[in-house]
Formats: structure tokens, sequence, C-alpha cells
């Protein structure tokens, strides 16, 4: 919370450069529960019609005797459930690497995710920002890793950022 006067607060998101410290672990909450109807909406709505993901006749008859939840949607979540302490200051995320999915996620399932921050250096180009690397692991509620990956953003700066400069 930012203070903006006596008994008067502001809400925020995220951490500026300066907040990160290499080695800094943060378990993200809340988590979120992937419902079938999650599951059928993305893959459809990114054209993925793998049966896999929704249709239940088809996955039954598969290893694993039901549907998978698409992978690009456990990654779309697990981002989005870092982004309050990782990237909510982010002026561009910078890429991804390393993204391994190590175990099935299925409609009903609750994921969390945990990051630790690996690296943080100042931006070369732009004198308001550094650049944070973070590795992130997917975590079922019954404490299943399925998901793992690096990711570097380019955060902010306490001094001269957008968020002065928006009100926020």
């Amino acid at each position: 919370m930012k203070t903006i006067g006596p008994q008067h607060y502001r809400g925020e998101i995220g951490r500026y450069y300066e907040d990160f410290e290499i080695g800094d672990v943060y378990e993200h909450r809340p988590g979120r529960t992937i419902t079938e109807s999650d599951n059928i909406n993305f893959s459809l709505m990114t054209m993925n019609l793998h049966p896999m993901h929704c249709d239940s006749a088809y996955a039954a008859k598969s290893e694993f005797g039901r549907p998978l939840v698409n992978s690009g949607l456990t990654l779309a979540i697990v981002l989005g459930i870092t982004v309050p302490e990782v990237s909510g200051k982010a002026i561009a995320n910078l890429g991804w690497k390393e993204i391994a999915l190590t175990a099935p996620v299925f409609p009903g399932d609750t994921v969390y995710a945990k990051s630790e921050v690996l690296d943080k250096r100042e931006s070369r180009s732009r004198p308001n920002a550094g650049i944070v690397t973070v590795k992130t692991t997917g975590i079922k509620a019954d404490g299943t890793v399925f998901m793992s990956f690096e990711r570097s953003a380019l955060i902010q700066k306490r001094e001269g950022n957008t968020d002065e400069a928006a009100g926020y």
C-alpha cells in the first residue's frame, strides 16, 4: 500500500527493481482452481482442438482416463499468479526459457506458484529500469510440481516510473 496522506492509502501491484534481492523466494497466493470450462474455453479460443482438452469420451480412452488441462493455460495461469510480486511494475517481459512440464494437470486441480530471484542487473539502455530474472515453479495443492520456467522482465525503478506519471 502506498501512503497518499494521513490515513489515506492506495493499493499497489508489483515491486520496483530496487525491491528485488537475489535469493529471495516469493510464495504466490491466491492459487487458482482450474475448471473444465476454463480448459475448454481456452483450448477453443486458442484453436487448440486436441481432443485431450475438450472431448471427455476421447480422453477417457487415454492413459490418463480424463481430459488434461491445456499446457498453454497452465502456463498462463502460473504466469498470472506471479504478477503481484514479480512483474506488476514491469515495462516488458523479455523472455521465458527452460519451460518444463513435469506432471499432468486436470480440471479441478488447484495450482499455486513460487518464484526465486536468480539475477538482477541495471538496464544498459534505460536508466529508469533494471532486468530481473526469476525461476518460477508451479505446484498443485497436493504438492506435485507440474511446471517450471525462467523469466526475465524489465522492471521500473522507483524514480521516473510510469506509476507516478499515471497517478498510481
